[in-house]
């Protein structure tokens, strides 16, 4: 039994080849910029001086007589103070010489008793601890102050993105094919 001639097909698929490169992305950023700005504090501190008042005064009162107003206004009312008293011990005489009928009651006992001269008025103040007036007078100082004011500036910067494409490149490593291959011919037919 004969066999049926078979024609022969022989195919070779197609082959794509793909050659690629990734792209490449380079970012860069400048650092930012800072710009910081300081105003110092400020403290003023203003003293004032002190007044140191001394009032001697009482105490050349006391020691010389002080200004001549005073001291004549001292006079005339010790004057006046000496002259009452004079006068009470002038009545004081004249009751005891009245009283002449009283033993012991002489003249000579009652004008002998009065010899000393009378002070004449004294012309200066008590001295005294107090004679001396001092006051001082401080006034606090005068203190301002003014904080410290920083202001901050900050500059960003932007970001610097560059790209650079791959490479695709896409070729046929082989192309497809079909064969056909017949069968052999028997001639001798």
């Amino acid at each position: 039994m004969n066999t049926l001639p078979v024609v022969q097909i022989r195919t070779t698929p197609s082959i794509l080849n793909m050659d690629a490169d990734p792209g490449q992305y380079s970012i860069r950023q400048p650092k930012a910029e800072v710009q910081l700005h300081t105003k110092p504090a400020k403290l003023t501190v203003q003293s004032h001086p002190i007044e140191l008042n001394v009032d001697q005064s009482k105490a050349f009162s006391a020691y010389t007589g002080g200004n001549m107003i005073d001291m004549n206004a001292r006079i005339y009312s010790g004057i006046q103070q000496n002259f009452l008293q004079n006068i009470a011990s002038r009545v004081e005489q004249g009751n005891q010489l009245a009283a002449i009928h009283k033993p012991g009651n002489t003249i000579a006992n009652i004008v002998g008793t009065d010899w000393k001269p009378q002070p004449f008025p004294e012309t200066r103040t008590p001295a005294s601890f107090d004679n001396v007036d001092i006051r001082i007078n401080t006034r606090p100082p005068d203190i301002s102050y003014d904080p410290a004011v920083s202001e901050m500036n900050v500059i960003v910067n932007k970001p610097e993105i560059e790209y650079q494409r791959g490479k695709l490149d896409i070729y046929v490593k082989q192309y497809a094919s079909v064969q056909y291959t017949p069968p052999a011919i028997d001639m001798e037919l």
